[in-house]
């Protein structure tokens, strides 16, 4: 559940044009974490990065719960790719300056999903609300 819970609210960090056309005080709010959005980004992108290795190491889990390790997957992959893309400031500021192969790798990855920062964070905000159902549904013991 804390990684539908997770998912959702950097979902939101991610997407603020939707939350600003809901709520118009929201802008107040957004600039507090703007200054914070690479932390919380790095933060994000790592626990991603967990969830599927968390998956991998969990490959049992397929004929358990083939369902919630899917979620799981996906849910992660999402939060990865939207993490990386709110910190990739600081990550290429404390990660990749000193490998040259390496930001340039992480400049391809950024252009590939950048365009689609919009639509992965209203993905998120789904993904994120069907993890919560799904772990409430298919609780592994």
């Amino acid at each position: 559940m804390i990684y539908g819970i997770s998912l959702i609210l950097l979902s939101i960090i991610a997407v603020p044009s939707l939350l600003l056309s809901r709520k118009p005080n929201a802008k107040e709010l957004l600039e507090k974490v703007e200054p914070y959005q690479g932390w919380i980004g790095i933060i994000f992108c790592f626990w991603g990065i967990w969830g599927i290795v968390t998956a991998v190491l969990h490959m049992g889990w397929l004929t358990a719960a083939p369902i919630w390790w899917g979620t799981l997957v996906a849910g992660s992959l999402v939060e990865a790719c939207l993490g990386f893309l709110l910190g990739y400031p600081l990550i290429t500021k404390l990660f990749l300056s000193k490998s040259e192969k390496a930001m340039e790798k992480a400049v391809q990855i950024r252009a590939k999903i950048a365009p689609k920062q919009g639509k992965l964070g209203i993905l998120g905000i789904i993904v994120g609300a069907w993890m919560i159902a799904a772990s409430l549904i298919f609780t592994i013991a």
